[in-house]
C-alpha cells in the first residue's frame, strides 16, 4: 500500500494492491503488460505463492519477487528477483524485513520513474542521497526509545487502540496496529485520518480537528509529529517529535510504532519472538 503511493506519484504507474489470499478467488482482468509484484519475507508463503501461480496462469508474463531468501520457491518462480538482504530473522513480527521491503519498493518506484523519463537528474540525486542517509536517520529515531518505553507502560494497561494516518502514512498506521495486535494482543485497528467521523469515534470512550474530536471524548492521543509541526504535548496529548520530515521516505522512519508494539509486549510479559497462533512462514493455507 505504501508502494502504491510511490509508484503512482513518482512513476505515474497505475497500481493496484491485492491481498494475496483473496486474489485468486475473484475474476480479474489479465494484461500481459502488467508487472505483478509479490512480497514475502521467506519466499515460501503459501497464499502468496498461489497468487503468483494464478497470475502467471491468467497470462501475466512479467513477475517480480521481493524476498529475503535467495533460494526460496518464490524467487525461483518469478521472472525477476529483488533480494532484500535483511539476513535471517528470528522473530515472527519482523521489523527489518518490513523496512527492507519498503526500501526495495521505493527503488522500484525510482527505477520505473527514471525509465519513463519522469525523474529529473537532480531529484534522482536527492532521493539517492536520502537513501544513503537512512541508517543515520533511523539511529536518530531510535534515540526516542526511552519516551516510547514510557508510552508502552500505559499501552500495556489498555484494551483498545486506534491508529490514524493520512495519505502516505495510512499504510504505516495499519502496520502499527498489526504489530500491536500480533505481539502484545492489545486490540488495535487503523483508519485513514479523514474517516475518523464515520466509525472509529463510536469506539472512543476512555481512550488539527481529528485530534480535537478524540480529546473531546476523553481519548488519550499519542502522536508522532514532524520536527517542524506545531503540535505540542498537553492534557491528554502526548507527542513524540521526529528528528525531521523526510518527504517520500518518511514512512521508513516510523519505527516508533514497531518499538511501541515491542515494548508494550514486554510490559505485558508476552513472547515477542514467538507470538501465539503465528508461524514464521505460513506454508499452508
Amino acid at each position: 500500500m505504501t508502494a502504491k503511493y510511490w509508484l503512482e506519484s513518482l512513476a505515474k504507474v497505475a497500481t493496484q494492491v491485492e491481498v494475496a489470499s483473496e486474489y485468486r478467488y475473484r475474476s480479474s482482468v489479465a494484461d500481459p503488460n502488467i508487472l505483478v509484484v509479490v512480497v514475502s519475507q521467506s519466499g515460501e508463503t503459501a497464499d502468496t505463492l498461489a497468487a503468483l501461480k494464478h497470475a502467471q496462469t491468467q497470462g501475466h508474463r512479467h513477475t517480480l519477487a521481493v524476498c529475503n531468501v535467495a533460494s526460496s520457491t518464490m524467487m525461483r518462480q518469478a521472472e525477476f528477483q529483488h533480494l532484500t538482504s535483511a539476513v535471517p530473522e528470528i522473530g515472527v513480527a519482523s521489523t527489518k524485513a518490513f523496512t527492507t521491503q519498503l526500501v526495495a519498493l521505493f527503488l522500484l518506484a525510482l527505477t520505473l520513474s527514471k525509465q519513463r523519463g519522469r525523474l529529473p537528474a537532480a531529484q534522482e540525486a536527492t532521493f539517492l542521497d536520502q537513501l544513503h542517509r537512512l541508517p543515520g536517520k533511523l539511529n536518530s529515531v531510535l534515540v526516542l526509545e526511552a519516551q516510547i518505553i514510557a508510552w508502552a507502560e500505559t499501552f500495556a494497561r489498555t484494551d483498545h487502540a486506534l491508529f490514524l494516518g493520512r495519505g502516505l502514512h495510512y499504510p504505516i498506521a495499519l502496520e502499527g496496529a498489526l504489530k500491536l495486535k500480533e505481539i502484545s494482543y492489545v486490540h488495535a485497528e487503523a483508519y485513514p485520518a479523514g474517516e475518523l467521523k464515520h466509525e472509529p469515534l463510536a469506539l472512543v470512550d476512555k481512550l488539527k480537528s481529528n485530534m480535537q474530536e478524540v480529546r473531546a471524548r476523553s481519548g488519550q492521543l499519542y502522536v508522532s509529529a514532524d520536527a517542524d509541526s506545531r503540535i505540542a504535548s498537553g492534557d491528554g496529548l502526548h507527542v513524540i517529535r521526529m528528528p525531521e520530515h523526510y518527504g517520500s521516505l518518511s514512512p521508513i522512519l516510523l519505527v516508533p510504532l514497531q518499538l511501541l508494539a515491542y515494548h508494550t509486549a514486554c510490559a505485558r510479559g508476552t513472547d515477542v519472538d514467538k507470538p501465539r497462533n503465528l508461524a514464521k512462514s505460513v506454508t499452508v493455507e
